[in-house]
């Protein structure tokens, strides 16, 4: 493993070991320190981290259920490539949980909740266009705190297992991300929230975690070695229609 690993994958003595390294490797599969086709193994990452085999093994397990990682016997492990399928499935999933979010948060209408998603949304919009690893981290925040607002960070934690795949995507599109449209689309979000609009916060969400689709054909060709594609002809996503707006180039159900 490199030896110049960033602070924050450095191990908490406080925090249970398997958890930070599972963190810590997912973090940097994603984030392409680790590209699809490198090897793991379960012995240098235990030494590099001065710990047992057992946490990494756990983590190993961890990742491979994320399909980040393949645990080939006899051949070692391996970084996976980015399933096409896979990213489709995980942003249908993702899509439909969020909605529902949105839905629950705008019938509430909690001043709280919205002044602090306010505050976010300044932070996101202070962030340099040339600097977008850390629009990554307030976008992740941003949802985060959606769903637990919501009561449902038991379902968020179910989300970032999920979303894997697509984070990998997204970091790849870090080049040509659309940092302004989707502050603008977070800020739709919030709106509609705060004016309790349950359909437009429904649709507004849904329109916002479709925007990767719109990338995903130039990124997977810039990056065609990290994917595992299907045979023949992409399929294209299939959405649940949203009512009362028409989505060009994207097909619905």
């Amino acid at each position: 493993m490199r030896a110049d690993i960033r602070e924050s994958w450095s191990l908490d003595p406080a925090t249970p070991i398997t958890r930070q390294i599972s963190r810590i490797l997912r973090e940097r599969i994603i984030q392409v320190d680790l590209k699809p086709g490198d090897r793991l193994s379960e012995s240098e990452v235990a030494r590099f981290y001065d710990v047992s085999r057992q946490p990494v093994r756990e983590a190993f397990i961890r990742l491979a259920d994320q399909g980040l990682l393949a645990i080939l016997p006899q051949r070692g492990t391996i970084i996976s490539r980015i399933g096409y399928n896979a990213v489709l499935d995980a942003r249908f999933l993702r899509e439909a949980i969020e909605a529902d979010i949105a839905k629950i948060l705008a019938g509430q209408q909690d001043a709280a909740v919205i002044r602090e998603l306010r505050a976010q949304l300044d932070h996101q919009a202070q962030v340099g266009q040339d600097t977008p690893q850390d629009f990554f981290g307030y976008d992740d925040l941003f949802h985060r705190t959606l769903a637990e607002a919501a009561g449902k960070g038991g379902a968020w934690k179910q989300i970032e297992g999920l979303k894997s795949q697509m984070d990998r995507v997204r970091f790849l599109s870090l080049g040509q991300f659309p940092q302004r449209k989707l502050i603008a689309q977070h800020g739709a979000i919030v709106d509609a929230i705060e004016r309790g609009a349950v359909p437009q916060a429904n649709a507004a969400v849904r329109r916002h975690l479709r925007e990767v689709l719109s990338e995903l054909p130039q990124i997977v060709a810039a990056n065609a070695a990290y994917f595992e594609l299907p045979e023949g002809a992409l399929p294209q996503p299939v959405h649940a229609p949203i009512q009362g707006y028409a989505e060009d180039g994207l097909t619905s159900d």
